[in-house]
């Protein structure tokens, strides 16, 4: 890599809160990150625990359960991210209405035709509204029973059609899994819609503080909108954006150094190889960190490059081979494990909601 290479992946090390002051608090790194990539619950709490300091595994279940602060939805990409409610609102209109197509699609090639999609969607919403919060399993028991298609992947994509319909998110945490709720009886009533520039200017402005320095099209990527909408939203922050020689976009702040850490511990689907069009920058194309059916595993960070992964087995942190360390990566390695027990300590909320 460069040295405008290294410094570029340094600033974004940091705008993802992997180097520099970590945060306090679950919304403090969704804040910075907007949306944290969910479709694997552990990962999702592990990509809060290494942009944080002093939290547990039990806060971000916390925040999903009794707070209400947080939920996790389909949203940019037609993936599950773990948002702050208060970002639901807005990022909701903007990023899924492209994905109902495809969701219809795949309704069909499951052979659930429009109407039982409709009779199932509405199952869903009234036995929300009845007996929610419930789990996946107690609302396919509940559209099954209903003559709807639950088998293979009907049920998913009939949750996923609700959902982007804007009626019903994953909330609150139990023993059995993240059960499904209403919107409006979880969250309450939505506030005043933003006007659709406004929001892309936010959703630039949000995306940049925690992936900066990137392209049009690193946005338009994460974001799942067109090439067209991410330079609408950079243009509209246009004044807040630093003069850079090297044509990519970031916010205007201080220009302080921006070290690289020795080593991080990252989870499965980790926001740091999911932000921008290429990931080459922190992982070498090939390698076993991503498998060949596309899912993400926990990997070793070493001065800014993934280079093996690794995993818990019966409470225990197991590497794979990291080639040779120094001394500041090996400390950084001990210190990593052992937050990493400390983090999961605390097992997950079995409370009834």
């Amino acid at each position: 890599m460069t040295g405008h290479g290294v410094a570029v992946a340094a600033l974004r090390l940091r705008a993802q809160l992997l180097s520099g002051q970590a945060e306090s608090t679950v919304a403090g790194v969704t804040g910075r990150l907007l949306a944290v990539q969910a479709q694997d619950p552990l990962g999702a709490r592990l990509a809060i625990r290494a942009r944080s300091r002093g939290l547990l595994a039990a806060d971000v279940d916390q925040a999903l359960t009794q707070a209400r602060s947080h939920v996790v939805s389909w949203l940019c990409r037609g993936t599950l991210h773990l948002v702050a409610a208060e970002d639901y609102w807005w990022l909701h209109p903007l990023t899924t209405p492209q994905m109902r197509t495809g969701t219809a699609r795949r309704l069909a090639q499951e052979g659930v035709p429009p109407s039982d999609a409709e009779r199932g969607v509405a199952v869903i919403e009234a036995s929300l509204a009845a007996d929610g919060p419930l789990t996946r399993a107690q609302l396919g028991s509940r559209v099954a029973r209903a003559g709807v298609r639950t088998e293979g992947q009907a049920l998913v994509h009939l949750l996923a059609l609700a959902t982007l319909r804007g009626l019903i998110v994953r909330g609150p945490v139990h023993a059995e899994g993240q059960a499904f709720v209403l919107v409006r009886d979880w969250l309450g009533p939505p506030p005043p819609a933003l006007d659709r520039d406004m929001a892309l200017g936010m959703l630039a402005r949000r995306y940049l503080a925690g992936h900066g320095p990137a392209t049009d099209a690193d946005l338009a990527k994460w974001a799942g909108v067109t090439l067209g909408d991410a330079r609408r939203g950079l243009a509209a922050i246009s004044s807040a954006l630093a003069d850079r020689e090297d044509g990519l976009a970031s916010l205007t702040g201080p220009a302080d150094d921006h070290p690289v850490p020795p080593l991080r511990l990252l989870g499965a689907f980790d926001p740091l190889l999911l932000g921008w069009a290429s990931r080459e920058m922190f992982l070498a194309p090939g390698g076993p960190v991503i498998t060949i059916n596309g899912l993400f595993r926990p990997f070793v960070l070493v001065r800014g490059k993934g280079t093996t992964v690794w995993r818990i087995a019966r409470g225990n942190v197991v590497l794979g081979e990291t080639g040779p360390l120094d001394t500041a990566e090996q400390a950084a390695l001990a210190a990593e494990i052992a937050d990493i027990k400390r983090f999961l300590s605390q097992p997950a909320s079995a409370q009834p909601w």
